[in-house]
């Protein structure tokens, strides 16, 4: 018998974060024995002193057992710690969490709650949809003449190895070019229909000295080489015809020091904060000796950090004329934030302010690895998802459970890790998660689950084992078919990172950023995914049905998506041999994947899975 299941709504109504003043039952289950003359809720809102709400005796729990109860509601936002302690003949017990949501009377540490502004709530044209990220250098190249170029660039054949070593450089790190370009994506519209695209995520666009563009120069204007303001408002008129919407990597935590902010190297007309004190960008940066020692990001002189506090960069951003909403007002849907955890709050509440001022609709995704709703950064805990700053994340801890479990690891670990993000994410967050499997920062998924780890490891290392064996490639797709049902059904928004789809596999940076593989793409993956595409587009338990774990043993694992109209069951085995789920009242569904189920049984063969809906 269970004493408290923070996992569990017999124990605890609601397995989520609340909202201001929802009330959420509480209750536990007391051997009689243990003689229990009184038991109190104890809460502590971070920071706050700890509060105990008295429990009731709410009757018997069969022979042996009897339950305690209270409503609670808080009225702040904030991140809440609680446990329960019991007054008995014996002295003080406490139930704490012992791991996994269950009460332990052993020592263990506090529950956790969040609650979330109540007015919180985020974009609907998100939710239910697909988003599919493009590196735009690597996507498709138009043909299209371009003015303005850098000549310094130099320019690639389309499909050849990006350059990773530094002797092929000349000293310019990131400096080839492939000449993917905005025209480019616009062509290649119908094709991400075809996958059941509702949203593009596009890595930087914005001038800048480098292949990535992560180091911007100018932030109003489009870098030469992807084309101008023009085609950008094209691709949005044009994608936004096709239900497709677009949405912008934001750079905001640095700049390029080759940008006409900083100037470095003299290159623009403006006098930058590198050339003069007296420049109107030098209160923007932060310099210890002026002016060539000063704060870069992660120590990289090519990337000086600003000072997102300065009102004067903070107005450049966030005003009626900024940065932020000139883009929403062309055409685009909302933003991503490249490293959301090292701007201050001040900065995230004013952006939000700007873009919802501009489009109420518009999305804000901000680029943290962990669980966003407990993240500490440097030395303050953050308050991303409680309705003043972000609308959801990038969701790293799926990824990493996704890959985990198909890889070999334990369906337990997995439905516990995916738990952890559930129990502590508002609902209208949860729904519209970056659920992606691998990015431009990460090796591609297909190479981490066919090919050699490499992660920490020199450019020479990863080049020695960048290409997958026949062997390791079928395995790769074999994984890659699990791990993408995995990552289209469960709660939020698949985010397919371009050339997945088709077969591409590759370690980090640069070799998971090669150009995208028209002509030969892996047909059979293809066609996976644009059914997992079409099948996200109908069944409306994607949009915001709820997530129930059935059943969680070795390598196999079941969970339901739930909605209203819809219930969906995801069945996947992971392990080399066959297995049997027992599923009750899953007979007449029908079966989107895999076999039916037949006399409440589903049979599901090594590396294995099923879909079925009602």
């Amino acid at each position: 018998m269970e004493i408290f299941n923070a996992r569990d709504t017999q124990y605890k109504s609601a397995v989520r974060a609340i909202c201001t003043f929802e009330s959420v039952k509480f209750k536990i289950v007391l051997p009689r024995s243990l003689g229990c003359s009184g038991a109190r809720l104890v809460v502590t809102k971070e920071g706050e002193t700890p509060v105990g709400y008295g429990m009731f005796w709410a009757g018997m729990h069969g022979e042996f057992h009897e339950n305690w109860d209270l409503h609670f509601s808080a009225t702040t936002p904030g991140l809440y710690f609680y446990h329960f302690e019991l007054d008995t003949p014996w002295g003080p017990h406490r139930i704490q969490n012992g791991g996994r949501g269950l009460g332990t009377f052993s020592k263990g540490s506090d529950f956790v709650q969040v609650v979330y502004d109540s007015a919180f709530d985020t974009p609907d044209f998100i939710r239910g949809g697909v988003i599919y990220q493009i590196f735009p250098d690597r996507f498709f190249c138009s043909g299209k003449k371009k003015r303005g170029v850098d000549p310094t660039r130099v320019m690639r054949r389309w499909g050849e190895m990006p350059f990773w070593r530094e002797e092929q450089m000349n000293g310019l790190w990131n400096n080839d070019y492939f000449g993917g370009d905005l025209k480019g994506i616009e062509q290649k519209l119908g094709y991400l229909k075809s996958l059941g695209v509702t949203c593009i995520y596009l890595n930087p666009i914005f001038e800048a000295h480098s292949n990535h563009r992560y180091d911007t120069a100018d932030y109003l204007r489009i870098d030469p080489l992807l084309g101008d303001e023009a085609d950008f408002k094209s691709l949005c008129k044009k994608a936004a015809s096709l239900g497709i919407a677009v949405i912008l990597d934001g750079v905001f935590s640095h700049t390029g020091c080759d940008s006409r902010y900083f100037n470095m190297y003299g290159h623009y007309d403006t006098i930058g904060a590198y050339n003069s004190k007296e420049s109107p960008y030098y209160s923007w940066y932060k310099f210890r000796s002026y002016p060539d020692d000063y704060v870069s990001w992660w120590g990289i002189r090519l990337l000086p950090e600003v000072n997102e506090e300065e009102a004067s960069y903070r107005d450049f951003i966030c005003s009626q004329n900024g940065v932020l909403r000139k883009w929403l007002r062309l055409g685009a849907s909302g933003w991503r934030l490249d490293v959301a955890d090292e701007l201050p709050d001040v900065f995230l509440d004013d952006l939000r302010a700007a873009v919802k001022a501009e489009k109420k609709d518009a999305l804000i995704i901000g680029e943290v690895w962990e669980n966003a709703a407990l993240k500490s950064a440097y030395g303050a805990r953050r308050r991303y998802l409680l309705g003043q700053q972000l609308d959801s994340v990038m969701n790293y801890p799926f990824a990493n459970a996704v890959l985990h479990y198909v890889r070999g690891g334990s369906a337990e670990d997995f439905v516990d890790r995916v738990m952890d993000v559930i129990e502590t994410y508002p609902p209208c967050v949860l729904n519209c998660l970056m659920n992606h499997i691998g990015t431009h920062d990460t090796p591609r998924a297909m190479t981490r689950l066919a090919g050699a780890d490499m992660q920490g490891q020199g450019r020479e290392a990863q080049y020695a084992h960048n290409t997958l064996s026949k062997a390791e490639y079928a395995r790769g797709v074999q994984l890659l078919k699990l791990a993408a049902l995995l990552q289209y059904t469960l709660p939020g928004v698949p985010s397919l990172y371009y050339g997945d789809e088709t077969g591409m596999y590759g370690q980090s940076d640069p070799f998971n950023r090669a150009c995208m593989n028209w002509g030969h793409p892996d047909e059979t993956l293809l066609a996976w995914y644009r059914r997992l595409g079409e099948m996200r587009g109908g069944i409306a338990a994607f949009c915001d049905g709820g997530f129930v774990p059935v059943y969680a043993a070795g390598h196999v694992l079941a969970y339901m998506r739930t909605a209203k109209k819809s219930t969906v069951l995801v069945a996947v085995n992971a392990g080399e041999e066959p297995a049997d789920v027992n599923v009750k009242n899953w007979n007449n569904a029908y079966a989107l994947f895999g076999e039916p189920a037949r006399q409440d049984v589903l049979h599901l063969p090594p590396y294995g899975c099923a879909l079925l809906v009602k």
